[in-house]
């Protein structure tokens, strides 16, 4: 039987994913297996020996030690464009509200509560509208930095909207690189792509090399009038240096889905209370991939959409066993383990290793289930981090 631990509300249509004659799953479990959680951190909790995996069901991983983690073997999964579609939506809501004057024309119409006219306050709205005049998206140019499963749907978006798309992710995959539109020009840096776009939204994940992206110094190249978007992370933009951009007039609006202190009170930034994910079928499908992937690898050692682990998947190999183990990404750690096989008579059938960074990955099929002694024997090996038995 398996165990997990859930933190936060997870979707029941992702908890209903654990059958239960394998899975006990409830938020206060000992020695878990496995975790699945939201925006819970985990940086100042004790990791029991016992966790093997951990699946945040959604697409960030700032919540989770992550280094910390892979040094003890655990592999820590999220759940990227899973809730891509309601990102996107919010991030065309903002262009919508960036390009006309919908929030000031409501919130004054919602003020004449002393009218009690219908026809003179037709009269007044006539007269006033030009106040909230606005421009069309359509034509315009949408600059978009970080070109994954969010950006691209983006650059779909905007297209179909007769806007102009220019891109830029200097980690662009190839996978991504077939999904986008081949429409979207390219841009050969940031700088590039911040002088020639009258909206730019943010779509990279908050680590070292993106803290503070969007800068002083990068602000210097924005178009005179632009609308900056963030709905990615909040350390990838420096805030302060956003407000002397509104202040100089150099940006026009910032709307983000992260408010701090100093963006509030201005009628030139909308911040959202990070509501980007929040709809129940982004829920939904984050919790379902984080329980599926999280089964497939204590179930058969598989890896799907791992942040610090390859990505390795190999089917059974008839009715033997399984043996998976981690490693340091150091020479002559497979052959050592190999070697332990041999000398026990352990005949293998099939296998697979996979590398990334300092983390190497096997997954080995063999005719019967390895001797307790040979297991141990296989921990012993140098550099060796875990080793399981499925």
């Amino acid at each position: 039987m398996y165990k997990i631990k859930t933190y936060n509300k997870i979707s029941v249509k992702g908890l209903d994913r654990f059958d239960r004659s394998k899975y006990e799953v409830a938020s206060d479990i000992n020695s878990p297996d496995g975790y699945i959680l939201r925006s819970h951190k985990l940086h100042d909790e004790a990791l029991p020996e016992s966790v093997k995996a951990v699946a945040r069901a959604g697409a960030g991983t700032n919540n989770v030690p992550v280094a910390e983690y892979s040094k003890k073997g655990v592999v820590v999964f999220n759940a990227p464009g899973a809730n891509a579609n309601a990102v996107k939506e919010l991030v065309l809501s903002g262009m919508l509200l960036g390009s006309r004057g919908i929030i000031p024309g409501m919130n004054w119409a919602q003020s004449l509560t002393d009218m009690t006219d219908a026809a003179e306050m037709s009269a007044l709205m006539e007269k006033q509208k030009s106040n909230f005049a606005g421009s069309e998206l359509t034509g315009k140019t949408l600059g978009i930095v970080g070109l994954g499963a969010i950006g691209s749907l983006i650059a779909d978006t905007a297209l179909a909207l007769g806007m102009k798309v220019i891109g830029y992710d200097p980690a662009l995959s190839v996978e991504a690189a077939w999904r986008l539109p081949s429409q979207v020009a390219r841009a050969e840096n940031l700088q590039s792509l911040l002088a020639r776009c009258d909206y730019v939204t943010l779509h990279v994940p908050a680590i070292e090399a993106t803290h503070h992206l969007i800068n002083e110094e990068s602000l210097k190249s924005v178009k005179e009038g632009a609308v900056l978007l963030n709905f990615a992370r909040e350390a990838i933009v420096d805030a302060a240096a956003v407000v002397q951009s509104l202040d100089a007039k150099k940006l026009r609006m910032y709307i983000c889905d992260f408010p701090e202190p100093i963006l509030l009170g201005r009628d030139d930034v909308y911040a959202m209370p990070h509501i980007g994910a929040s709809t129940a079928e982004a829920e939904e499908n984050c919790a379902i991939m984080g329980a599926d992937q999280l089964m497939d690898y204590l179930e058969n050692g598989n890896i799907r959409n791992s942040v610090n682990f390859p990505a390795v998947q190999m089917e059974r190999s008839g009715p033997g066993a399984r043996i998976t183990f981690c490693n340091d990404n150091v020479s002559g750690v497979l052959g050592h383990v190999l070697s332990v096989l041999a000398d026990n008579s352990v005949n293998v059938v099939d296998m697979v290793n996979k590398s990334r960074g300092d983390i190497a990955y096997n997954i080995i099929d063999v005719e019967q289930a390895p001797a307790d002694d040979v297991v141990a024997a296989i921990k012993a090996v140098e550099h060796v981090i875990t080793v399981r038995v499925i």
